[in-house]
């Protein structure tokens, strides 16, 4: 399994015991996220079992996975901004042995409401299935040929 790359400078300060301030960090994350263009919030790219409106769109450029993304609700574009940081730029073979348990480690996932613990679940889920999809239908792209 892969380790989790990126996140140490997001959570090094946070102490796992302090929920405002990791909801705060999450948000400011969610800011940075780059809105994903009107014309890509379609029904295709939207993630329906979640609580707040969700889009997710992939593609595969030289051999690596881009993700865009964006929320209307600010704590879950803040989650998906995370995970982002996570996967994009990866392979697909390599984001698909990455090991979600750090998130337990970090401390996000034992604070989460439910509703948004299935938001988080319904993310990597995506992420899942439009790397499959991409790396099996677009398997000279991804290669990077």
């Amino acid at each position: 399994l892969v380790r989790s790359r990126g996140l140490g400078d997001v959570y090094k300060r946070q102490s796992p015991d302090n929920v405002f301030d990791n909801y705060k960090k999450l948000i400011d994350l969610g800011a940075q996220l780059p809105a994903i263009e009107p014309k890509d919030k379609t029904p295709e790219n939207e993630i329906s079992d979640c609580q707040s409106r969700l889009w997710i769109k992939a593609e595969c450029i030289e051999g690596c996975m881009l993700f865009y993304g964006d929320s209307e609700a600010r704590i879950t574009r803040g989650i998906l901004a995370l995970i982002l940081r996570v996967v994009n730029n990866q392979p697909p073979e390599t984001i698909l042995k990455i090991d979600w348990g750090f998130l337990d480690t970090i401390g996000l996932r034992p604070h989460l409401s439910p509703s948004r613990a299935g938001g988080l679940k319904s993310i990597l889920s995506r992420i899942k299935k439009l790397t499959l999809e991409h790396s099996s239908m677009n398997a000279k792209e991804c290669a990077g040929t």
